[in-house]
């Protein structure tokens, strides 16, 4: 992905020489974040009128993070066509260096997940993977399809999967016509559906999310224009933008309570990128000053740097913990959920380090079999 995945790099996947400082710390703070979800969501039932404690709730929006991943993946791929007149490098090369990226970890992920399900814990209450769940999440298509899931983190990567695929599409748009248009051509018809369906709230099932998606992945390329824009634009305000923008949203949310935002993400997803869009534009101009030097800090940047590999393996490592391991130990509730804590978070995290070594940065840094087999080579040279 994009998102937990890819770095800020042009249409064509090449490495730009002015890389956007501070995306990758986002990218792993937010990768971060899921994992701390998922220790909530599976320690504590009832979600989303969870039985966790109130001061425990700011937990809760592990969805939120993943739109949020969706808005930068837009962004960080938008960045060098920006630059350039926002002209791609190709569909094929663009789609090509995509599935390098994104799909060596993903398949090793998906085998180490589905022995995970088949021999320790079951990913979801469907019960443990099928055949039909080795062919669709192989092919990439959970987002089109229904099977039995190894990894509930693994949504996302279809609904990326298929916004990769207009991606090119979107990038013609936005070179013909403006931002804002591009954005009404795939809002609008959205926001209509939303608005038509029984009581103007759209139910969401486990996948066809893309259409619902595809704005903010939208709103994230429009806000990339900011990296070629004047200066006078370049420095406003955009950190106090977003807090602006996010706080009606909030403040919502606050108000109806944890089920009625999760029965409306719909609508929360749509009204929350915008403020997600501004931020990442005053992240990638250098303000609010104190936070970029959060996110560049070498543990926070580092982190980004495997963030793919963390959202990929947390889920399943999570899972074992709370329902195979915390129980012999600590009672249910909080106790099993600081027990969580205490292994699974490092556990994933030193994990998550591991697997990237071997399954995300060798295709992170070599862009080709003969690259790769090449480096491979020369290291078992004497």
């Amino acid at each position: 992905m994009a998102g937990p995945a890819g770095r800020t790099e042009r249409a064509s996947e090449a490495p730009t020489r002015r890389q956007v400082r501070g995306l990758d710390g986002l990218r792993g703070l937010a990768a971060l974040y899921v994992v701390l979800f998922h220790c909530w969501l599976y320690t504590f039932p009832g979600y989303p009128d969870s039985s966790a404690p109130a001061w425990l709730d700011v937990l809760m929006f592990g969805r939120v993070a993943v739109v949020f991943f969706l808005v930068l993946s837009g962004f960080s791929l938008a960045i060098s066509p920006a630059r350039h007149g926002w002209r791609s490098g190709g569909a094929a090369e663009f789609l090509r260096r995509r599935a390098w990226r994104i799909l060596p970890p993903y398949w090793a992920a998906l085998v180490l997940s589905l022995a995970i399900s088949w021999f320790v814990v079951p990913a979801s209450h469907f019960g443990p993977p099928t055949a039909l769940t080795v062919l669709v999440y192989g092919l990439v298509a959970q987002d089109v399809f229904t099977a039995p899931t190894p990894n509930g983190a693994f949504w996302s990567i279809g609904v990326e999967a298929e916004l990769y695929l207009l991606f090119l599409l979107f990038l013609y748009i936005r070179r013909r016509t403006n931002a804002t248009v591009l954005v009404a051509c795939v809002a609008l018809p959205v926001i209509v559906g939303g608005l038509t369906a029984p009581g103007a709230s759209p139910v969401e099932g486990d996948n066809w999310l893309a259409p619902h998606l595809a704005p903010v992945f939208v709103a994230g390329m429009a806000g990339a224009g900011v990296v070629a824009a004047s200066e006078r634009v370049r420095r406003l305000p955009w950190g106090l933008f977003a807090g602006l923008a996010a706080l009606p949203v909030l403040v919502l949310g606050v108000v109806k309570g944890s089920v009625w935002t999760v029965n409306h993400y719909f609508w929360v997803d749509l009204a929350i990128a915008p403020a997600m869009t501004m931020l990442l534009a005053g992240v990638a101009t250098g303000r609010p000053a104190v936070l970029v030097r959060l996110l560049t800090t070498r543990p926070v940047e580092s982190l980004g740097g495997f963030s793919y590999s963390l959202y990929l393996i947390h889920l399943p490592i999570v899972l074992a913990v709370i329902r195979r391991v915390a129980p012999h130990f600590v009672a249910p509730g909080l106790p099993t959920f600081l027990f969580t804590l205490a292994v699974a978070l490092p556990v994933s995290v030193t994990g998550a380090w591991l697997f990237s070594k071997v399954f995300e940065i060798p295709f992170k840094r070599y862009r080709s079999w003969e690259s790769l087999t090449a480096a491979l080579r020369k290291r078992r040279r004497p």
